[in-house]
């Protein structure tokens, strides 16, 4: 056919592959990701170029955009890979029925564990949610429910049963995340300003114990 007749039909190369329905090969997404990771740690989400991330994923731009539609895709994937959300959830199922002073330092652990040797990225993702991006948060929306859906849920029951002080769910898993995020966010800096004896793990579960 002639060119005029493919471009009216198929707009991208992208489009082309989504109308044959080929799929990346399964380590593409990972190298996506973890080139995605640098590039917005390095710049933020706003300036991400698709054309570079694929550059330096050494993937074609059709198969990152047949993965990841558009940057709130790639953000929640981003969030879904490296964050702690999901292992977090994953301790919720498992412990569900326990009660708070088991299930809450378990939670703490588990969170910092999965952020500590990504911090970076940790900063860089807390500082795209909260400049309001709308890409970020419109990325960053699905995954949060599910933790808050999850989280939210085991306080409320607990608060319930009288283990936990009543309060509104949010403020609890604010006060619950938050002294952890900012632990690990302020520890380097913890670390030369004075003597911190304490290792991650130690300081989380007096955290999650408070």
């Amino acid at each position: 056919v002639s060119r005029t007749t493919l471009y009216r039909h198929f707009r991208s190369k992208a489009d082309v592959l989504a109308a044959a329905d080929v799929e990346p090969d399964p380590g593409t997404r990972a190298r996506v990701l973890a080139a995605a990771a640098g590039l917005v740690g390095r710049d933020g989400l706003a300036a991400l170029s698709m054309d570079e991330l694929a550059t330096v994923a050494g993937v074609s731009r059709a198969s990152v955009y047949r993965l990841f539609p558009g940057k709130p895709a790639l953000f929640a994937g981003l969030i879904e890979a490296y964050s702690p959300f999901e292992p977090v959830i994953a301790v919720l199922d498992r412990l569900g029925d326990r009660p708070p002073d088991e299930v809450l330092p378990e939670v703490a652990r588990v969170a910092a564990r999965v952020s500590a040797p990504r911090i970076g990225l940790l900063r860089s993702v807390l500082l795209e949610i909260t400049s309001g991006s709308p890409e970020a948060v419109s990325g960053a929306m699905g995954p949060m429910q599910s933790l808050l859906a999850a989280l939210g849920g085991y306080v409320t029951r607990q608060m319930a049963g009288g283990h936990i002080r009543p309060m509104h769910p949010l403020l609890a898993i604010q006060m619950l995340i938050g002294p952890v995020v900012f632990h690990l966010l302020t520890r380097s800096m913890a670390e030369r300003l004075t003597r911190l004896d304490l290792t991650i793990d130690e300081a989380v579960e007096q955290l999650a114990a408070v």
